[in-house]
């Protein structure tokens, strides 16, 4: 899989596989669960003056937040009643608020998007569909940057044996041509293009935008890299991608836009790649807020005590403690580690070998970064080293022969960072 130049004097390259199975498009939809566990970003700080309450009554559709002035919202994927409303601890210590829902035997949508949404406005995009499943990033930042005058269609899946957006490419072309046409009318962007592996360019050419052929080698699938490559740019230093007017949208969450205004329904099942111990994969569709557990269970596939769950790919998941938590609207994989397999990281120190910083394609000095992060000197790892300059490839933990977790070291700078200048913020 690994194609490593002479004495290491470049990128590692990592293929996608390709699926030459007449199963690659098959789905398996698993069964509505029996709970289903939503996270909103708003910390749990406060109790009381909720919206919602345990023993509330919900319907599928329906927008869920905490109070009238909350941003963030979540949409009921079932309906059912509120079991429980507590705080949870996630990924480098975040809180959130975890909203438990018990499924109920009669399944209702909630009329409010159906009633009030007819037409693709950015206004009625921007208050029910800011959890699309497959890209929640994307809607929400319509509100807070200048308006997009391009607009990447992503085709590819960031990280290899992943593989949901081909699919929704590979099976979903007419639901694709007219999300794209809905989305044209919520952003008023000029150009939309799509970017897709080389097997796929021919299935992408029958939708009417202009399309990218990205080749399918780890990390060129990574949205940073896909921009770049496409566009020939990078933004400035002190600007994002949607700051300069481009942004970059999962095709599976334009064809969700599709389904929401032509059906009337929002969309609250998400697509999904399951990456059993033996690296074979099935694709899923389950609601969102489904528990691991229950997709597992579906699927027949077993774990014990020392095998690893990951939620994402090999390159870019974090590893989940518990099969109790759910897939949310942005979870593309679920991988299987079995404990034979698991490289686990050491604390060993850097040996100066240079390998992270010839696999870096950011061409961040990952040797020197580590040595600051270590001794959490993380205000001089973004001024000195590049910090914020990271794509979160994860090929410097790949190729580092002392299994240092160099990409968690990165992950929780940036966290810790992003800490310290709210608190300077707050105090300012």
């Amino acid at each position: 899989m690994i194609k490593r130049p002479f004495f290491s004097l470049g990128k590692p390259k990592l293929k996608y596989p390709v699926d030459d199975t007449q199963e690659q498009d098959v789905i398996r939809v698993i069964p509505l669960p029996d709970r289903v566990t939503f996270f909103l970003e708003d910390p749990y700080e406060r109790n009381e003056g909720f919206l919602i309450k345990p023993g509330d009554k919900i319907k599928t559709g329906q927008k869920l937040k905490l109070t009238e002035d909350d941003k963030d919202y979540v949409i009921s994927s079932v309906t059912g009643t509120i079991a429980d409303i507590s705080q949870y601890r996630g990924y480098l210590g975040k809180t959130y608020a975890a909203i438990s829902i018990d499924t109920g035997d009669e399944e209702q949508w909630d009329d409010k998007f159906k009633e009030g949404c007819q037409k693709p406005t950015l206004e009625n995009s921007l208050e029910f569909l800011g959890c699309l499943p497959g890209d929640t990033g994307f809607i929400p930042i319509l509100d807070t940057h200048p308006p997009l005058n391009t607009i990447i269609i992503n085709g590819l899946d960031k990280d290899i044996l992943v593989s949901t957006n081909q699919l929704i490419v590979q099976t979903e072309t007419d639901s694709l041509k007219t999300g794209i046409e809905y989305l044209r009318e919520i952003t008023g962007a000029g150009e939309i293009m799509i970017a897709v592996s080389p097997e796929l360019a021919s299935q992408a050419g029958e939708i009417d935008v202009d399309v990218k052929v990205i080749e399918p080698s780890y990390p060129n699938t990574l949205p940073e890299i896909i921009m770049k490559s496409i566009l020939g740019k990078t933004p400035p230093a002190d600007e994002t991608w949607e700051q300069i007017g481009v942004g970059l949208i999962n095709a599976e969450a334009v064809v969700a836009i599709s389904n929401a205004f032509t059906k009337g329904q929002i969309p609250v099942s998400k697509l999904l790649t399951v990456i059993n111990k033996d690296n074979t994969t099935v694709h899923v569709r389950a609601r969102v807020g489904t528990h691991v557990k229950e997709i597992l269970a579906a699927l027949d596939i077993e774990t014990y005590h020392g095998d690893q769950l990951v939620l994402g790919g090999p390159m870019t998941g974090h590893a989940l403690y518990s099969e109790d938590l759910p897939i949310l609207a942005d979870t593309d994989a679920i991988m299987v580690h079995d404990k034979d397999n698991v490289v686990l990281p050491s604390d060993c120190h850097c040996i100066n070998c240079g390998e992270c910083v010839r696999a870096c394609p950011a061409r961040i000095p990952v040797n020197m970064l580590i040595r600051v992060l270590e001794n959490d000197l993380y205000e001089e790892a973004a001024k000195e080293y590049d910090l914020l300059s990271c794509i979160e490839c994860g090929l410097c933990s790949y190729v580092c022969p002392a299994r240092i977790p160099i990409f968690h070291y990165i992950m929780l700078g940036k966290y810790e960072l992003a800490r310290i200048e709210t608190v300077e913020e707050s105090n300012a």
